[in-house]
């Protein structure tokens, strides 16, 4: 499937939280015609205050010829930042099944997200753990994968929001070996030809040959195996206490976690404002910024948008290239 625009859609998020406010903040740095290759998916209304809130000379009129707005109007009064509001969380659900459309027709090359609240959007009746199981089941995709990348280290996980207890009964070979094509297709089409793949280990030391678990022996070595036979340059299981740091340091392009912890704590941790969040295994292209909605300080124009700038500037790049099936 090859991209058939360059247009950038972006989702506004929870209308209470800090989404708006790094929205505007990121078009305000934009020239005119970095502005005409975005498309905003969110409410007139709430992003003409947070542009006055951050002191953004930005116009979101309907009758603008600046920026583009595909406006979701609300049934009474706006919500109010930084306030829990299930009328929020069903709103950033319809900006986003609007950009997945948008996505599948072609009128954009990739969407970038802002944040959702979860608690909201479940509130609101939407059922999902979060981005990636909502835009996996709006694109009939049958799974995806999480990817975090920076600068210097990027993580690709088999499991994401789950118990700790669901996340070890998910890691199956199956999984595991199906995270690896994952990360291996998209780091090939970004221009890496033969991708380094370190597969982190489940239990402590790899399960010390059965003395600390048996998953690592049982479910990890064959995936491993697999991809390698297939071609994939992987590595493993290698102990997660060590991996991470030999991977920030040049050793492997990237990590292969096995729950959400294992890969975000490292990645918060080296990047905190500047990993972008990439989905992986669906027919459509999304990134993302790797913060919540901040309810604390939505609406004070505090909310920092260098991590907002960083999913726009991914997403241009994969909007330029061709997808790849894996």
């Amino acid at each position: 499937m090859s991209t058939s625009s360059s247009i950038i859609g972006i989702t506004m998020g929870d209308p209470a939280g800090v989404g708006p406010e790094v929205v505007c903040k990121a078009l305000a740095e934009m020239s005119p015609e970095d502005r005409a290759g975005i498309r905003i998916y969110g409410n007139r209304e709430v992003l003409q205050r947070a542009a006055a809130i951050v002191g953004a000379d930005l116009d979101f009129g309907e009758r603008s010829n600046g920026i583009s707005v595909e406006h979701v109007p609300f049934d009474g009064d706006i919500p109010p930042f930084g306030r829990l509001d299930p009328r929020a969380g069903d709103a950033s659900f319809r900006y986003i099944e609007k950009s997945v459309r948008a996505a599948e027709a072609g009128e954009i090359g990739c969407i970038v997200t802002a944040p959702i609240n979860k608690e909201a959007l479940n509130a609101a009746g939407h059922h999902y753990d979060g981005h990636t199981g909502m835009l996996a089941a709006l694109a009939g995709a049958k799974s995806s994968f999480m990817l975090l990348a920076s600068e210097r280290m990027s993580v690709v996980h088999v499991s994401t929001h789950v118990a700790l207890r669901g996340a070890i009964e998910r890691a199956k070979t199956p999984r595991i070996l199906d995270t690896i094509r994952a990360g291996a297709a998209h780091l090939r089409r970004i221009g890496i030809p033969d991708p380094r793949i370190a597969v982190a280990g489940l239990n402590p030391h790899c399960g010390e040959n059965g003395l600390f678990g048996t998953e690592d022996d049982e479910q990890i070595v064959p995936a491993v195996a697999a991809a390698r036979a297939e071609g994939i340059n992987a590595i493993g299981p290698i102990s997660a206490d060590t991996v991470f740091q030999r991977a920030y340091n040049g050793a492997y392009d990237l990590v292969v976690a096995q729950y959400h912890d294992q890969g975000h704590i490292p990645m918060k941790l080296v990047a905190f404002d500047t990993t972008v969040n990439v989905s992986l295994g669906l027919p459509i292209d999304r990134t993302s910024v790797d913060h919540g909605t901040a309810f604390d300080i939505a609406g004070t124009g505090k909310a920092n948008h260098v991590n907002m700038n960083a999913a726009i500037a991914y997403a241009k790049k994969l909007a330029g290239t061709p997808k790849v099936r894996t």
